[in-house]
């Protein structure tokens, strides 16, 4: 099906895409993208969904997904080497604070897979790995970006849409400049200097009183992806669980 006004094909080369799927109502794009990786489908490849009835999060943590509200995607990615899943997260945040920022709208990043909004959260992101024997085969990235709103009041308070920052938004814009940055992240294991430092600027949780997953202060991430914490032990490297402040 088309998408916004542009069919599937059309949509593949505006976003630089090797292929792109566009969907009416699916369970999850990343159960699509899974299927579709399994037989054979090049990396970059790109599935849309115009509503998720059981999209997700990290956790098994459920992700509302109304028809038309936003962007709901996956996302292929093929590594050549082995790659900690914490560190392409943090990558693909990147990638969403670049493309929301040169629509003119700021954002922060919180660890692991948060992108904030006016302290809400605006988008999502979830990586799914599967492996051949010992081989990573792919990764299917999950990205999900309230666009148009309004929020639904019982959500409110804790997320955000973009057309509330930015009225004339619209999904095909943000997608131009969102894909082809995902085609040109680094493949590198590890996060990079430069990766580390651009995290760095946008940190919503750098210094911040942190009860969960351990009681300290948070002082950024690692070059796998894991975040930092200074506690009454040390310093403590923390790579799963959920962020409570204090």
């Amino acid at each position: 099906m088309s998408y916004d006004g542009v069919a599937p094909g059309d949509l593949a080369a505006r976003l630089g895409a090797p292929s792109c799927l566009s969907l009416v109502t699916v369970t999850s794009t990343l159960d699509v993208l899974h299927d579709l990786a399994a037989e054979g489908a090049p990396a970059g490849s790109v599935v849309l969904a115009e509503e998720q009835i059981a999209g997700r999060g990290r956790q098994g943590r459920s992700w509302h997904s109304p028809a038309g509200a936003g962007i709901w995607m996956s996302y292929l990615a093929r590594p050549t080497r082995g790659l900690d899943t914490g560190a392409l997260a943090i990558r693909v945040g990147l990638a969403v604070a670049d493309a929301a920022e040169d629509l003119g709208v700021m954002v922060g990043l919180k660890w692991p897979n948060d992108v904030l909004l006016w302290d809400r959260k605006l988008a999502g992101i979830l990586c799914e790995a599967r492996w051949q024997r010992d081989r990573l085969a792919w990764v299917a990235i999950g990205i999900g970006i309230n666009v148009h709103g309004p929020v639904p009041a019982p959500l409110a308070g804790r997320a955000v849409a973009l057309s509330e920052a930015l009225p004339s938004v619209n999904r095909l814009g943000l997608l131009e400049r969102l894909v082809p940055r995902l085609a040109t992240m680094p493949d590198a294991a590890h996060l990079d200097r430069d990766e580390l430092a651009r995290y760095r600027r946008r940190d919503w949780l750098f210094d911040r009183c942190l009860a969960e997953p351990v009681r300290g202060m948070a002082q950024g991430v690692d070059a796998s992806g894991a975040l930092l914490v200074q506690t009454a032990r040390g310093l403590e490297r923390v790579v799963g669980g959920s962020v409570t402040c204090c």
